[in-house]
Formats: structure tokens, C-alpha cells, sequence
């Protein structure tokens, strides 16, 4: 595996306080992994020319709404694992991706409490029986599956 116990754990206990002591461990870890990609060899180099001024910066929310799933059916995660990625991506302005095996009719609309629930992502595939207009209506996006590798 690229990341190491002492990498990940180093990352979580900065993510929960913050602490910038323990970040400096989490990127000294990374720093001493084996490169195993491409990127790994990369070195970064600071601009010299300083910070780009703020109003040439793109808001969070531009930001946030290219964040995608991977397709994922039902199938290969859980019901409320899929339908939990969905409403985080929705509620964040991101898109999930039903996968191949699509999703409930009622998650095409919000729940009570403000929830939605709906993968803006549809996936069509060859193997996806039952695909209606209906279905495909509800989403932004429909993503064709052309061909299948191993499961």
C-alpha cells in the first residue's frame, strides 16, 4: 500500500484538531513513503510572484459542484451508504453517480427534512434493465457505460 498506518493516523488526528504540530508529522510520513506514482516525484515550487488576489479566486461553491462520485451501484456498496453519498454530494452543490444499478424512484424527490437523495449522475449500461424516461429525467447527467471490465 502507498500510505502507511503512521501517515493515515497522522492525517485523521490533524483533520479531528486541527493541531499543527501533528500536521507537519502527517506530511514528514508522507515525505518518507517509497514513491509509488508518477506525482510522487514531483517537486513542488512555490510562486514567487505571491498569492493570487482573491477576486481572481473561484467561490467554494464553483469549486464544489465538479466534485463527483465514482459509480457505484447499490450493489457494490449498501443502500445507505449509496443514498448517503448522494444526499453529501447534493448538499455540498457535487454529483453522485447511480452506477449501473440505479436507484429508488423515491429518491427522485427531497425529503421531508430537506434531504435529497437523488444521484444527479445516471449510469446506462448493458446490463441496466428497466431504464424509463422517468428515470433518466431525474438527473443532470447521464453517464453511458460502454463496455464492462472484471468484477
Amino acid at each position: 500500500h502507498a500510505l502507511t498506518t503512521e501517515v493515515i493516523k497522522n492525517f485523521h488526528t490533524f483533520v479531528k484538531t486541527g493541531d499543527k504540530d501533528t500536521y507537519e508529522d502527517y506530511v514528514k510520513a508522507t515525505l518518507e513513503t517509497t514513491p509509488s506514482t508518477i506525482k510522487d516525484l514531483l517537486e513542488f515550487v512555490p510562486d514567487t510572484h505571491g498569492p493570487v488576489p482573491l477576486d481572481e479566486v473561484e467561490s467554494i461553491d464553483e469549486i464544489r459542484r465538479r466534485f463527483t462520485t465514482a459509480a457505484m451501484s447499490m450493489g457494490a456498496l449498501s443502500p445507505e451508504a449509496h443514498e448517503t453519498l448522494a444526499i453529501a454530494m447534493n448538499a455540498i452543490g457535487g454529483k453522485s453517480d447511480s452506477g449501473e444499478g440505479g436507484e429508488d424512484p423515491r429518491r427522485f424527490e427531497p425529503y421531508p427534512n430537506g434531504d435529497w437523495a437523488r444521484s444527479r449522475i445516471k449510469q446506462v449500461a448493458s446490463g441496466r434493465f428497466g431504464v424509463s424516461a422517468h428515470y433518466l429525467v431525474n438527473c443532470d447527467e447521464i453517464e453511458i457505460k460502454m463496455a464492462q471490465g472484471a468484477k
